[in-house]
């Protein structure tokens, strides 16, 4: 299953959830939520995020950021 560009995926690899930014080859580039460096993962290892995923990532980075953590 293709995931389209823009929603929200887990690496199941590496349990880090990001965000589909485009296909590369064989791979799904994601991005991390909040911005920043993009990784490469085979289409098998990966997975749409829950909305309970998809909230807890949100909310940990909203409170890195009131921390002065991420800019």
């Amino acid at each position: 299953m293709k995931l389209p560009l823009g929603c929200y995926a887990v690496d199941t690899g590496t349990g880090k959830l990001g965000i589909v930014m485009g296909y590369e080859g064989p791979y799904v580039q994601l991005r991390p939520y909040g911005g920043g460096r993009e990784w490469d993962v085979r289409p098998d290892t990966v997975r749409r995020a829950t909305p309970a995923e998809r909230l807890s990532v949100a909310t940990a980075y909203a409170n890195a950021r009131s921390r002065g953590e991420v800019p």
